[in-house]
Order: C-alpha cells, then structure tokens, then sequence
C-alpha cells in the first residue's frame, strides 16, 4: 500500500503566512477601535493640508520690486513670471545677442580673445545718470559666458545650444538652460585665445572648440526637437549676478571676438545687436551694446542663460512651500506610532498580546504594517490638494510659483506621505525600545522635526553643520520635498536655508528609511530578549 503525503515544510510555510495575515488583521482591528487614535491620524491628514494652504494663503514674498532705478527708466513694480524653457522649467534667459539668420543646415565659427568683467558693490546697483557703472569694481564673474550661439529664435524661453568661454570654468557647451558638458579648461586671453564652432544638421548641433583654430575637438551633440529651418545665431555675452552669504550685485562682462564666420553675412555687415530679457524681471537693467570695427566686434552683457530657482537673486516660491503643514502632522503621527506600543506596555496588554502570538518579531512587523499603511494613506490624503490649492493661492497674492511636472506633483504627494509613514514606523520602533511614550515622542521629534527646524527655517546652525544634519540624522528624509535641482553651473547659494539639499530626494527619504529599518531591527532584538 502506497501513502502520498504533503511535505510538511510546505504546510508550515502556508501557515505562516496565514499567521502573518492574521496578526496584521489583528493589529488593524486594535487600531481601528481605539477611536482617538483614528482621529488622531485623521487630524493629522487636516493638519498638513489645513496648516499648509493656510501658509499659502498670505501674502508671502508679494509683489516686490524688481532692483533699484537705472538710466532706462524706473524698474517694474512687479515680478510676475520667469520664462520656461523647452524642458518646462523656469529659466533665466538675458543676455546681449549679435545675430544673422541662419537658413537650413550650416555653422557659424568665432574667436575669442578677451573676456573681462565687472562687478557692483554690495547692496548697490546702476548709478543714475550716463555712466551707470560708475561704481563698479574689476573682477570677472566665474561663470560669466561669452561666445557663439544658435537659438530658435529671439524669445525667451527659446530652445538653443551654445558654445561659451566662461569667467573662471574654461569653455562650455551648454544647451537647453540645464545642458551643460566642459571642454578646454583654462582663462581666455589675447595670448591663449579660444575657437568656438558649432554646425547645425537638422535638429542636431555639434560643439567645437580650439586653441589654435586648426586641431579642433569635438565637445558635444545635441538634439533640438523641432527647432526651425530659419535660426538665428551670432555672439553673445552675458554674466549672472555675484553672490556671497546674503550679499549679491549685479556684474557685466565684454567680450572681443574676431574671425566670426557664418554663411550669408559679409564681414561687420548686417549683423544686428539686442538685449534679449532686458526689461525681464531677472535681467540686471544693465544696457548690452555691442561695436564692430575691422572684423572684430567687442560686445558686453548682463544677465544669465540658466535654469532659474529659489536663492537671493530670484524672487518666487516653490510650490512645495504648501508642505510646512506636513510638520504638524509629522509631530501627531509621532505621537500615535509610539502610542500603539507603549499603551500595551503601560495597560500591561502586551503580555496578551506575546501570549496569543509568540513570534514577538512577527507582531513587531504587524503593527509597523499597519501604522505605516495607516499614516501613508493619511499623508495622501493630507497632501493631495496642497499643491494644487497652495500654488493657486500663491498666484492669487501676486507670488510666482516655479513650475513642476504633474510626475513631480506625483512624487511630491507619494514622498510627503512615506515621509509621514516612515516616521510613524521610527516612532513605534523607538516606543518598544524604551517602553515609554514619552521618551520615544521626544527623541524622535528630536532628530527629526526639531533637526530641521534649526537646519532650515531657523537656520541658527552654520551651514556645515546644517549639511551634516541633514545627511546622517531622520531629517534627512525632508529632502523629498525639494523639486527644483541644485545645477553646478549655475550660481546661486545652494543651502537648506535656501531650499536645497544636501542629499537628492530619494537618496534623503533612503537615509531616514535606515534609520526606521535599524530602530526596527534592535526593537525586535529587544523584544525578544526583554520579559514582556
């Protein structure tokens, strides 16, 4: 006789998940009846939506002037919009262009010979009158940009791709406001001058750059979507404002190009100068000129061809400014993730609970299921509506608000509410390590909330030590929250008080991610080990 049996190891592994099942089911039913925790979540939902369109609803940075009076008139009283770029992102787009048309395919070469700047002293600004500079100092802009371009049109905002010497970071090829790929390094002078090329097939461009104007090197390709038969291109100048902690001016640069060759134009005839941004709010109100004599043409700029974003020289506000809401409830999630643990230990519950489930890392693992599914759904909630609602009340008081993709929008809501779920899981971890509710509440609205807060609103901290903070401790995992990337070729005061991370979005929530798996490892080692 012949007897078929099922392997035990199967059964057992079937079991354990249906245990496993069981004792989230049973988690859940704990929670939900026990009604001031389910109205505490739900308040926390309110209060990071509520707390934050309230913030978006005053009147913020408002309608502020856009810099002091100059020989041009006096300065707009408002700074309504940024141009955007091809990409969708606010941009700053003013320089001083010399341009031809360029018809279908071709290139355009240049020589470089001299780049030379400017720069206003702190706080001040174009002196009224016809010397408008009168009170600036030598010393070029390291990322002040001289050189060839070709762009889709005169509009700002227009899709592009240049080849540039620069201030203090050697020839560049940049391209669409975010683009950007170095080439020869080094300063440009009358003794080491610097070739540019750029040649366009189709919707492709291809950057060049020389020493001598005879061994060229390849810099870059790149791909303009839909850019038109008919572009304009020629030299250009710009440089960007100077910043140093909390002090700006405003800088200018000239340039001295020679052998500039393009299809169509004879030498020094029918090229035409503007200042492309002049009356923009991010241009400097500082007039380009540009003079040609004998071939050579010697052109001075003001202002930046980059992407634009929160720091001392741009007025606007992220729409992610709605999220301070998340705060208040960050702190009630705190509290109710340390509560469904330590309310076992003070009623003496948890004896039961390890009685009817001794796999104590299983019930461990249960609860953090649940009070992170619990406060994740409640951050979406919670979330949701701030950006749409904050950025629309934002406009309604005369503030512009940085543009972001709906798959950012997307991120943001889904990081604010694994923000809000990761910190409930630290909470429950730190309320089974010290038993007390108290206790695990402080500490982790230690390193966290209050980490931040003297890291970025308060900015009491040196930027250094806010840094660090910021990279090793919960609060990193605030870093979700920022949209608007940190570009190495853009100056601008990349700091936390500015709204910039240290550490990418992702690569913050992951730090605070460790914190909550390591605080839960030792929990259940605890646990195990330490009489219920």
């Amino acid at each position: 006789m012949t007897a078929t049996m099922t392997p035990e190891r199967s059964g057992t592994e079937a079991g354990d998940r249906d245990s496993f099942g069981r004792l989230v089911h049973a988690e859940w039913t704990k929670f939900r009846t026990v009604r001031g925790w389910v109205i505490a979540v739900a308040i926390a939902a309110a209060l990071t939506a509520g707390v934050g369109l309230y913030a978006a609803s005053g009147p913020q940075s408002g309608c502020q002037p856009a810099g002091p009076q100059g020989p041009i008139g006096p300065p707009a009283p408002c700074r309504p919009s940024n141009p955007v770029g091809p990409g969708g992102e606010a941009v700053s787009d003013s320089y001083y262009f010399v341009h031809q048309a360029l018809h279908g395919n071709g290139s355009i070469t240049a020589r470089v010979t001299s780049l030379t700047g400017r720069s206003s002293p702190p706080g001040g600004g174009i002196a009224p009158g016809p010397n408008p500079e009168q009170n600036f100092t030598s010393g070029i802009q390291p990322w002040a940009k001289a050189g060839i371009i070709v762009t889709a049109s005169t509009r700002q905002g227009s899709a592009y791709a240049a080849m540039m010497v620069t201030g203090g970071h050697g020839v560049r090829m940049q391209y669409n406001y975010a683009g950007d790929t170095p080439g020869l390094p080094g300063a440009v002078s009358a003794a080491s001058p610097r070739w540019l090329r750029l040649v366009r097939a189709g919707e492709t461009l291809t950057g060049y750059d020389s020493a001598d104007g005879t061994h060229w090197i390849k810099v870059g390709t790149v791909t303009l979507a839909g850019l038109p038969a008919t572009v304009q291109a020629g030299p250009f100048v710009t440089s960007p404002a100077w910043i140093r902690g909390q002090d700006s001016g405003l800088t200018v640069a000239t340039a001295v190009f020679d052998h500039v060759s393009m299809p169509g134009p004879q030498r020094g005839v029918g090229w035409r100068g503007v200042s492309i941004g002049a009356q923009a709010p991010e241009a400097s109100s500082l007039p380009g000129r540009f003079r040609a004599a004998g071939g050579t043409f010697t052109v001075t700029g003001s202002g930046d061809i980059a992407p634009a974003g929160p720091g001392p020289t741009n007025i606007g506000m992220p729409a992610d400014d709605g999220f301070v809401g998340a705060f208040a409830g960050l702190i009630v999630v705190i509290v109710v993730g340390a509560m469904f643990i330590t309310a076992e230990y003070r009623r003496g519950l948890i004896r039961t609970t390890l009685a009817a489930a001794p796999a104590r890392g299983r019930v461990l693992a249960a609860k953090a299921v649940v009070i992170g599914s619990v406060t994740f759904v409640a951050g979406v909630i919670g979330a949701a509506p701030v950006i749409p609602v904050g950025a629309s009340l934002l406009r309604s008081h005369g503030n512009y608000v940085f543009p972001m993709s709906a798959l950012t929008e997307v991120r943001l809501v889904a990081g604010i509410a694994a923000l809000l779920a990761l910190t409930a899981v630290l909470a429950l971890a730190a309320g089974t390590i010290l038993r007390r509710a108290a206790g695990a509440i402080t500490a982790v609205i230690a390193v966290s909330v209050v980490t931040y807060f003297f890291s970025v609103p308060l900015a009491v901290l040196p930027a250094s030590a806010a840094n660090w903070l910021l990279r090793v401790t919960p609060a990193a995992g605030f870093a979700i929250q920022q949209y608007i990337p940190a570009y190495p070729q853009v100056n601008n005061v990349y700091t936390p008080e500015h709204g910039y991370f240290p550490l990418p979005p992702w690569a913050g929530l992951g730090v605070l991610c460790l914190w909550a798996a390591a605080a839960l490892c030792l929990a259940t080692v605890l646990l195990r080990r330490r009489d219920a």
